[in-house]
Protein backbone atom coordinates (compact mmCIF):
# COMPACT_ATOMS: atom_id res chain seq x y z
CA UNK A 1 0.00 0.00 0.00
CA UNK A 2 1.15 3.59 -0.64
CA UNK A 3 0.08 7.27 -0.28
CA UNK A 4 0.47 10.11 -1.98
CA UNK A 5 -0.67 13.77 -1.33
CA UNK A 6 -0.29 16.24 -4.14
CA UNK A 7 -1.52 19.05 -2.04
CA UNK A 8 -4.12 19.71 0.51
CA UNK A 9 -6.75 18.05 -1.17
CA UNK A 10 -5.65 15.77 -3.12
CA UNK A 11 -4.49 12.20 -2.55
CA UNK A 12 -3.67 8.93 -4.23
CA UNK A 13 -3.35 5.81 -2.69
CA UNK A 14 -3.09 2.07 -4.76
CA UNK A 15 -1.53 -1.09 -3.48
CA UNK A 16 0.90 -3.80 -5.37
CA UNK A 17 1.28 -7.09 -5.31
CA UNK A 18 2.96 -8.89 -2.17
CA UNK A 19 6.66 -8.85 -2.67
CA UNK A 20 9.08 -11.71 -2.93
CA UNK A 21 5.76 -13.84 -3.28
CA UNK A 22 6.38 -17.76 -3.66
CA UNK A 23 2.71 -17.71 -5.83
CA UNK A 24 4.66 -15.39 -8.40
CA UNK A 25 7.69 -17.50 -8.33
CA UNK A 26 5.33 -20.46 -8.61
CA UNK A 27 3.49 -19.11 -11.76
CA UNK A 28 6.51 -17.97 -13.42
CA UNK A 29 8.25 -21.34 -13.28
CA UNK A 30 4.75 -23.05 -13.72
CA UNK A 31 4.35 -21.14 -17.02
CA UNK A 32 7.16 -21.30 -18.84
CA UNK A 33 7.97 -17.44 -19.15
CA UNK A 34 11.13 -16.33 -20.48
CA UNK A 35 13.31 -14.55 -18.41
CA UNK A 36 14.62 -11.29 -19.71
CA UNK A 37 19.22 -12.17 -20.68
CA UNK A 38 20.05 -10.70 -17.88
CA UNK A 39 18.72 -13.11 -15.47
CA UNK A 40 19.99 -16.58 -15.22
CA UNK A 41 17.11 -17.95 -12.31
CA UNK A 42 13.84 -17.04 -12.05
CA UNK A 43 14.19 -16.05 -7.95
CA UNK A 44 16.37 -13.68 -8.86
CA UNK A 45 14.35 -11.56 -11.18
CA UNK A 46 11.54 -11.92 -8.36
CA UNK A 47 14.16 -10.21 -6.15
CA UNK A 48 15.19 -7.73 -8.17
CA UNK A 49 11.55 -6.82 -9.66
CA UNK A 50 10.51 -6.35 -5.89
CA UNK A 51 13.39 -4.23 -5.06
CA UNK A 52 13.02 -2.24 -8.34
CA UNK A 53 9.40 -1.73 -7.13
CA UNK A 54 10.37 -0.91 -3.53
CA UNK A 55 12.75 1.46 -4.38
CA UNK A 56 10.88 3.39 -7.06
CA UNK A 57 8.37 3.69 -4.33
CA UNK A 58 10.81 4.93 -1.66
CA UNK A 59 11.84 7.65 -3.86
CA UNK A 60 7.99 8.90 -5.22
CA UNK A 61 5.97 8.51 -2.23
CA UNK A 62 4.88 10.25 1.06
CA UNK A 63 3.58 6.75 3.09
CA UNK A 64 4.86 3.45 2.54
CA UNK A 65 2.45 0.98 4.58
CA UNK A 66 4.20 -2.72 4.54
CA UNK A 67 1.64 -4.79 5.63
CA UNK A 68 2.47 -8.33 7.38
CA UNK A 69 -0.12 -10.97 8.47
CA UNK A 70 2.33 -11.73 11.49
CA UNK A 71 5.15 -10.56 13.46
CA UNK A 72 8.18 -10.37 11.69
CA UNK A 73 10.22 -11.52 9.50
CA UNK A 74 13.27 -10.96 9.78
CA UNK A 75 13.75 -11.42 5.65
CA UNK A 76 11.25 -8.18 5.33
CA UNK A 77 13.56 -5.87 7.10
CA UNK A 78 16.49 -6.64 4.85
CA UNK A 79 14.90 -6.65 1.68
CA UNK A 80 13.54 -2.79 3.02
CA UNK A 81 17.21 -1.69 3.70
CA UNK A 82 18.22 -3.17 0.55
CA UNK A 83 15.91 -1.11 -1.37
CA UNK A 84 16.75 1.81 0.67
CA UNK A 85 20.36 1.35 -0.11
CA UNK A 86 19.71 0.95 -3.80
CA UNK A 87 17.19 3.93 -4.11
CA UNK A 88 17.89 6.72 -6.78
CA UNK A 89 19.54 9.96 -5.09
CA UNK A 90 17.06 12.29 -5.23
CA UNK A 91 17.02 15.79 -2.96
CA UNK A 92 14.78 16.34 -0.40
CA UNK A 93 12.41 20.17 -1.36
CA UNK A 94 11.91 20.23 2.49
CA UNK A 95 15.00 20.48 5.30
CA UNK A 96 13.17 18.71 7.71
CA UNK A 97 15.82 17.05 10.09
CA UNK A 98 13.56 15.14 12.36
CA UNK A 99 14.95 11.91 10.93
CA UNK A 100 13.50 8.30 11.53
CA UNK A 101 16.16 7.86 14.61
CA UNK A 102 16.26 11.90 15.61
CA UNK A 103 20.11 12.08 13.15
CA UNK A 104 20.41 14.60 10.50
CA UNK A 105 19.53 13.12 7.11
CA UNK A 106 21.10 16.01 4.71
CA UNK A 107 19.57 16.44 1.66
CA UNK A 108 18.51 12.94 0.70
CA UNK A 109 14.34 12.34 0.17
CA UNK A 110 12.91 9.35 2.18
CA UNK A 111 9.31 8.18 2.70
CA UNK A 112 7.22 7.86 6.12
CA UNK A 113 7.07 4.07 6.21
CA UNK A 114 4.14 2.61 8.42
CA UNK A 115 3.94 -1.17 9.45
CA UNK A 116 0.29 -2.73 9.54
CA UNK A 117 0.15 -5.98 10.97
CA UNK A 118 -3.52 -7.32 9.63
CA UNK A 119 -3.75 -10.93 11.65
CA UNK A 120 -2.69 -9.90 15.01
CA UNK A 121 -3.50 -11.85 18.00
CA UNK A 122 -5.02 -11.43 21.40
CA UNK A 123 -1.69 -11.87 22.76
CA UNK A 124 -0.47 -9.24 20.59
CA UNK A 125 -2.27 -6.67 22.44
CA UNK A 126 -0.41 -7.47 25.77
CA UNK A 127 1.11 -4.08 26.70
CA UNK A 128 4.40 -6.11 27.49
CA UNK A 129 4.19 -8.05 24.02
CA UNK A 130 3.43 -4.73 22.68
CA UNK A 131 6.18 -2.64 24.24
CA UNK A 132 8.73 -5.67 23.19
CA UNK A 133 7.66 -5.20 19.32
CA UNK A 134 8.36 -2.20 19.35
CA UNK A 135 12.08 -2.32 21.06
CA UNK A 136 12.63 -5.31 18.42
CA UNK A 137 11.70 -3.59 15.15
CA UNK A 138 12.91 -0.25 16.51
CA UNK A 139 16.90 -2.35 17.03
CA UNK A 140 16.33 -3.78 13.17
CA UNK A 141 15.09 -0.62 11.92
CA UNK A 142 18.22 1.45 14.05
CA UNK A 143 20.49 2.40 11.03
CA UNK A 144 17.10 3.21 8.11
CA UNK A 145 17.03 6.39 7.20
CA UNK A 146 13.31 6.03 6.16
CA UNK A 147 11.17 7.96 8.65
CA UNK A 148 9.54 4.65 10.72
CA UNK A 149 8.89 6.88 13.88
CA UNK A 150 6.31 9.81 14.72
CA UNK A 151 4.04 9.11 12.03
CA UNK A 152 1.43 7.80 14.30
CA UNK A 153 0.96 6.05 17.52
CA UNK A 154 -1.22 3.42 18.93
CA UNK A 155 -1.74 5.55 22.04
CA UNK A 156 -3.92 7.75 20.71
CA UNK A 157 -6.71 4.96 19.87
CA UNK A 158 -8.86 3.84 23.09
CA UNK A 159 -7.64 0.37 22.96
CA UNK A 160 -5.14 1.26 25.84
CA UNK A 161 -6.75 3.45 28.15
CA UNK A 162 -4.29 2.66 30.72
CA UNK A 163 -1.03 3.43 28.86
CA UNK A 164 0.51 6.67 28.81
CA UNK A 165 2.53 8.47 25.88
CA UNK A 166 5.71 7.69 27.92
CA UNK A 167 5.13 3.56 27.93
CA UNK A 168 6.65 3.33 24.31
CA UNK A 169 9.61 4.26 24.75
CA UNK A 170 10.74 3.55 21.11
CA UNK A 171 7.68 3.71 19.50
CA UNK A 172 7.45 3.00 15.99
CA UNK A 173 5.51 3.38 13.28
CA UNK A 174 3.68 -0.06 14.03
CA UNK A 175 -0.44 -0.57 13.92
CA UNK A 176 -2.23 -3.87 15.13
CA UNK A 177 -5.49 -4.73 13.12
CA UNK A 178 -7.08 -8.15 14.90
CA UNK A 179 -8.31 -10.54 12.18
CA UNK A 180 -12.24 -10.06 11.95
CA UNK A 181 -14.15 -12.74 12.93
CA UNK A 182 -16.13 -12.90 9.13
CA UNK A 183 -13.82 -12.32 6.31
CA UNK A 184 -16.51 -11.96 4.10
CA UNK A 185 -17.62 -8.99 2.63
CA UNK A 186 -20.22 -7.94 5.29
CA UNK A 187 -17.41 -7.95 7.94
CA UNK A 188 -15.81 -4.94 6.41
CA UNK A 189 -19.10 -3.16 6.31
CA UNK A 190 -21.14 -3.73 9.34
CA UNK A 191 -19.97 0.01 9.55
CA UNK A 192 -23.77 0.65 7.72
CA UNK A 193 -23.96 2.21 3.82
CA UNK A 194 -21.50 4.20 3.02
CA UNK A 195 -18.64 2.86 4.71
CA UNK A 196 -14.82 1.59 3.39
CA UNK A 197 -12.64 -1.05 4.36
CA UNK A 198 -9.41 1.12 3.38
CA UNK A 199 -8.43 1.03 6.59
CA UNK A 200 -4.68 1.51 5.69
CA UNK A 201 -5.46 4.69 4.34
CA UNK A 202 -7.31 5.69 7.67
CA UNK A 203 -3.81 5.66 9.30
CA UNK A 204 -2.60 8.39 7.02
CA UNK A 205 -5.14 10.44 6.32
CA UNK A 206 -7.28 10.33 9.78
CA UNK A 207 -10.30 9.14 8.52
CA UNK A 208 -11.55 6.35 10.79
CA UNK A 209 -13.53 3.12 8.40
CA UNK A 210 -16.95 2.70 9.21
CA UNK A 211 -16.63 -0.86 10.61
CA UNK A 212 -13.91 0.36 13.01
CA UNK A 213 -15.67 3.38 14.32
CA UNK A 214 -16.60 3.50 17.81
CA UNK A 215 -15.58 4.51 21.57
CA UNK A 216 -13.72 1.45 21.65
CA UNK A 217 -11.80 1.40 18.75
CA UNK A 218 -10.40 4.73 16.91
CA UNK A 219 -7.59 5.33 14.04
CA UNK A 220 -4.81 6.51 15.05
CA UNK A 221 -4.06 10.18 14.06
CA UNK A 222 -1.06 10.96 11.69
CA UNK A 223 1.62 12.71 13.52
CA UNK A 224 2.17 16.18 12.11
CA UNK A 225 5.45 16.04 10.43
CA UNK A 226 3.32 14.17 7.39
CA UNK A 227 2.24 17.54 5.92
CA UNK A 228 5.68 18.65 5.95
CA UNK A 229 7.00 16.06 2.94
CA UNK A 230 7.50 16.88 -0.40
CA UNK A 231 9.09 15.39 -2.98
CA UNK A 232 10.54 18.04 -5.69
CA UNK A 233 10.87 21.61 -5.38
CA UNK A 234 8.05 22.33 -6.59
CA UNK A 235 4.38 21.47 -5.75
CA UNK A 236 3.26 18.52 -7.74
CA UNK A 237 0.04 17.92 -9.18
CA UNK A 238 -1.01 15.02 -10.11
CA UNK A 239 -0.11 15.24 -14.17
CA UNK A 240 3.26 16.21 -12.72
CA UNK A 241 3.66 13.58 -10.35
CA UNK A 242 3.11 11.22 -13.06
CA UNK A 243 5.78 12.80 -14.98
CA UNK A 244 8.37 12.68 -12.28
CA UNK A 245 7.31 9.41 -11.36
CA UNK A 246 8.06 8.45 -15.20
CA UNK A 247 11.83 9.71 -14.75
CA UNK A 248 12.32 8.07 -11.53
CA UNK A 249 11.15 4.57 -13.02
CA UNK A 250 13.03 4.88 -15.84
CA UNK A 251 16.10 5.72 -13.69
CA UNK A 252 15.10 3.11 -11.56
CA UNK A 253 15.54 0.32 -14.60
CA UNK A 254 18.98 2.14 -16.08
CA UNK A 255 20.28 1.71 -12.12
CA UNK A 256 23.69 0.30 -12.15
CA UNK A 257 23.67 -0.08 -8.83
CA UNK A 258 20.82 -2.49 -9.39
CA UNK A 259 22.58 -4.10 -11.97
CA UNK A 260 25.23 -4.80 -9.76
CA UNK A 261 23.20 -6.24 -7.29
CA UNK A 262 21.50 -8.29 -9.64
CA UNK A 263 24.59 -9.71 -10.72
CA UNK A 264 26.13 -10.15 -7.48
CA UNK A 265 22.95 -12.43 -6.62
CA UNK A 266 23.44 -14.52 -9.84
Amino acid sequence: MVFLRYGTNEEYSSTLKPILSPSILDHLINNDRKLPPEYNLPHTYVEMQSLQMAAFLFTVCHVVIVVQDWFTDINLYRFLQTAEMLKPSTPSASHDSAGSSGSEEGSEYYPHIVFLQNKAKRDDFCPRNLKKMHMTMDKLMAHSHLKYKGTLSMLDCNIFPGLGRDYLETEVNLFLLPQLENEGEDALTRGGPGSTPCFPCSLVTGDTPAFLAGPSYQAARPGPAMSRCQLSHTILTEKNWFHYAARIWDGVKKSSALSEYSRLLS
